[in-house]
């Protein structure tokens, strides 16, 4: 198998790790990305017509970025400059500049992929769009980070942004094919290699650090790979979750989404792969809260005072104890009657309040604690609710002059059910007082 070439700084250095020597050659020895690279697929199809166009591979780490960028500029004999935006600055782009005009000049065309694209300031991004423009460079990015909020915005309107997958339990094992013909002389486990898969998390560059580490413990130890050796050697990283990042907030959604979808399994395991991953428990905590007004409401009130004990509880007892109280209030939740008339009220009151003018308090409701207040009328046709029949001043108006809108329209699940039929009952004796008081 050919060598890869060097790192991205273009030295190649004494050792290369697995992943390094095993880097694909062809589009074909590319694991997984099929709806990229399979038949008809976008990039597929510009490696077959040899158009070159600027893109931005967003994807999680070890799922080929480099790989593809590199297999481009193989494709189409350019020369390719790679640039890592955690060590490089403007200085390193008039470099690659200068090269590309050299090129240029002598007919080649070149590539310049920037790694961790994020990483590089606006001015720094600001200082490729002239040459990204003019066609003097073809550019590939590479990002962990969402595109549409790290790159600028007219950087990105030159690039098409092409989204990569964590690699599936399936992907990886067909590399282990390749890596199974590079150690011959070992013999893996199946279990073996299932729990490094596991452990991968759809990596395929820790799937090869680790095969790697197992397969020379095994020929030092001259013995086979096997599940008790991966248990002995491996240590599980945490699961994918980017403080900040797109998992963070994808993982949140999914919690969310799944408590008010009524799925207290799917909540559970939502909340534990945030905590797993590293999140703050009184956040998820946070959350809950959050939910038990927005999406629960009247239907159960007493949603909203669990999930505040379960956020007071954790700052008692910290982590692991209080994060129990965090899981019964999302099991609540989830399987609590659902209603979100109270959150629809609010922000269609907040909105009407937002576009109306300013309305003066009707007399009869105003204040009225001086004598002229009184001998001005202030409060003086106010009907005291407690003195009216059932506690209800019936046919009374509370709005301004003027307007009558309906904000709160109460579901007919749990308490609000209960709500929504008094709410109808008092709207009957409102119609029939004004009835007779016409």
């Amino acid at each position: 198998m050919k060598p890869a070439s060097g790192d991205l700084l273009g030295v190649t250095p004494a050792y290369q790790p697995l992943a390094e020597r095993l880097r694909p050659q062809t589009l074909d020895e590319v694991a997984g990305q099929a709806h990229l690279i399979g038949p008809g697929k976008p990039l597929r199809v510009a490696f077959d017509s040899g158009r070159l166009h600027s893109f931005i591979l967003w994807g999680p780490p070890g799922v080929g970025k480099t790989t593809l960028a590199r297999l481009m500029a193989d494709a189409m004999a350019a020369d390719f400059i790679p640039l890592s935006a955690v060590l490089s600055g403007v200085k390193d782009i008039r470099d690659a500049v200068a090269r590309a005009e050299l090129n240029r000049s002598q007919g080649r065309h070149t590539i310049l992929f920037v790694d961790e694209i994020h990483r590089f300031n606006k001015s720094q991004q600001d200082a490729l769009l002239p040459h990204v423009e003019s066609g003097l460079v073809t550019f590939i990015g590479a990002t962990t980070e969402n595109p549409s909020f790290e790159v600028v915005g007219a950087l990105l309107s030159r690039a098409q942004v092409y989204v990569l997958q964590s690699l599936s339990a399936e992907d990886l094992q067909a590399l282990f094919q390749r890596v199974a013909a590079y150690y011959s002389d070992v013999v893996f486990a199946p279990d073996a290699v299932a729990r490094v898969i596991d452990y991968a998390d759809g990596d395929a560059r820790r799937f090869l650090n680790d095969i790697e580490q197992l397969s020379e413990a095994a020929r030092a130890e001259k013995m086979p790979v096997t599940l008790e050796l991966a248990g002995n050697l491996l240590v599980r990283g945490a699961r994918r979750f980017d403080k900040g990042g797109d998992d963070f907030y994808d993982q949140i959604s999914a919690l969310h989404k799944s408590v008010r979808g009524s799925d207290p399994d799917a909540s559970l395991y939502w909340m534990m792969r945030m905590i797993d991953g590293g999140c703050d428990p009184l956040y998820v905590a946070r959350r809950v809260i959050r939910m038990a007004s927005e999406d629960i409401g009247l239907a159960d009130p007493r949603a909203l005072r669990l999930a505040l004990d379960a956020a007071e509880t954790y700052e008692r007892l910290g982590s692991p104890e209080g994060e129990l109280a965090i899981a019964q209030a999302v099991i609540y939740l989830a399987c609590a009657p659902k209603s979100n008339a109270a959150y629809v009220a609010y922000n269609n009151a907040r909105r009407f309040v937002k576009e109306d003018g300013s309305r003066e308090v009707p007399v009869h409701l105003r204040n009225a604690p001086t004598r002229l207040m009184k001998e001005l009328g202030y409060g003086r046709e106010y009907r005291y609710a407690h003195d009216e029949p059932d506690a209800y001043a019936a046919g009374e108006d509370y709005f301004p002059e003027g307007i009558q809108p309906s904000f709160y329209q109460p579901t007919p699940r749990g308490l609000e059910g209960k709500i929504a039929e008094k709410l109808a009952h008092l709207k009957n004796l409102d119609a029939a007082a004004r009835k007779k008081k016409s």
